[in-house]
């Protein structure tokens, strides 16, 4: 079911080009929207497949909430925030179901407007380089918490940030027993106001005695000092964030190999699918966020230099590190914040900066004589330092043109039809549509009047 279609072609795709498929509901609540659903239904000739709808999602979804009705895929794609939708469709959707989840309201999830933030999601955003995967993890969090309500858990198979909005897919089960869970699956972040280092507290733990028994526990805590160590500035406090795995790796394979497929060679986006998809396979999937290249070199003002230099140091300190599909600059990495800083330190050593232009917190981090870890730093380029996907020069971030891109919501006012009476709704951009030449139209007749 697409509970939020407009002109029904996202439904009329999935009935053309998914196999398998009986039944697809195309819903929407505006008349016109439904009445444009039905002719693309009879123009693309699958009406044996597509139903047009004309109802409240959250009524459809609510009318199937038993077992014997509910849906095997829900996708809900609102122009803003699902929030309020997704009560419904965790109850309507099938066990083992998939649900995929659209959101456009970037700007509230990216730390633009915080308190919105959590009146909608029920977390909060910060503003940083890494705020696009924040943003993924503040949606999937609010799916489970949702899902949690009727005793439901996620397992996430593709989280995706996309141009200019995110796009989850989700696997919906039903255990009140995995439901507990959750608490080890989300975790708030503290994030430096001075230099960005990053520290994550679960909100709970799971431990596992000799017989497999799982045990509950309280975090401890704080993580950290009410001051950086780093540079001496105060955190801030976001989430919760979803701080488990964002991808299936097995699932992200399969869609990969799928590509490769002579069948879907006729996709016009499949250029950018292949390398976005294979940026995601090579994400540390067990590392929450990520630092930026240009951020850490702007931080302790130094110049950039090749992305593989600072990859190559953290490789052969025996740590992981990959890209991420969020970012073109990312580094993620398991390496904890003081190897991040003394990596970062030793890079400025090869590539002095001007002191004159050090901030306090370059100074605090650079004026340090002792290090933060005992690791030996080395440059030397490392054999993994280039990615699959930059090494077969994959397309992976996309330019689009000028001017592209989501355009501000209609906004729909009431008036009155003179011919028929009825109350219709009229896009308030297309009822303004030459109201100064109105308006002057309608003082010339006013002036004859009095003449």
């Amino acid at each position: 079911m697409e509970a939020l279609s407009a002109t029904g072609l996202r439904s009329i795709r999935y009935a053309k080009e998914i196999q398998g498929c009986d039944k697809i509901i195309a819903n929407d609540f505006s008349k016109r929207a439904v009445e444009s659903i039905q002719k693309n239904i009879e123009a693309n000739d699958v009406t044996s497949i597509v139903e047009a709808s004309h109802a409240d999602a959250k009524d459809l979804m609510g009318q199937h909430k038993s077992l014997d009705k509910r849906f095997a895929i829900v996708d809900l794609d609102p122009y803003g925030s699902p929030t309020q939708f997704l009560d419904g469709a965790l109850q309507s959707v099938a066990d083992g179901g998939l649900l995929c989840v659209t959101c456009t309201d970037m700007a509230v999830l990216c730390g633009n407007a915080t308190e919105t933030c959590y009146t909608k999601y029920g977390a909060i955003s910060l503003r940083g380089k890494n705020c696009h995967e924040m943003a993924l993890r503040i949606v999937l969090q609010c799916i489970e918490g949702h899902a949690n309500r009727y005793g439901r858990y996620i397992v996430p198979i593709l989280s995706l940030s996309i141009d200019f909005y995110v796009r989850v897919f989700v696997k919906v089960f039903t255990s009140q027993k995995v439901c507990k869970q959750t608490t080890s699956k989300l975790g708030n972040l503290y994030l430096c106001s001075g230099c960005e280092a990053m520290t994550v507290q679960p909100l709970g733990q799971l431990v596992k005695d000799d017989k497999g028994n799982i045990k509950y526990m309280l975090p401890k805590g704080p993580p950290v000092d009410q001051k950086c160590k780093y540079c001496l500035h105060s955190h801030l406090l976001g989430g919760p964030f979803w701080i488990n795995p964002m991808h299936d790796e097995a699932f992200v394979r399969k869609l990969i190999r799928s590509l490769d497929d002579s069948s879907e060679k006729n996709l016009g986006t499949i250029e950018r699918m292949k390398g976005m998809l294979t940026m995601v396979n090579e994400e540390l999937m067990d590392v929450p966020f990520y630092y930026t290249y240009d951020r850490l070199c702007s931080i302790i003002k130094v110049q950039m230099s090749k992305l593989s230099v600072l990859r190559s140091a953290f490789l052969n300190a025996g740590y992981r590190v990959s890209l991420s599909h969020a970012n073109r600059y990312a580094i993620k990495t398991d390496a904890p914040n003081d190897v991040v800083w003394d990596i970062m330190r030793a890079y400025e050593k090869e590539h002095p900066s001007n002191p004159q232009n050090r901030s306090t917190v370059s100074q605090a981090i650079l004026g340090r004589s002792d290090s933060f870890s005992d690791v030996k730093v080395n440059f030397q380029e490392h054999a993994d330092a280039e990615p699959a996907s930059r090494s077969a020069k994959l397309l992976r971030f996309q330019h689009n043109p000028p001017n592209w891109g989501p355009k501000n919501k209609a906004k729909l006012v009431q008036r009155n039809n003179e011919d028929t009476g009825e109350v219709e709704l009229q896009d308030k951009r297309q009822r303004n549509q030459g109201k100064y030449s109105k308006r002057a139209k309608l003082e010339v007749q006013k002036q004859v009047e009095i003449d």
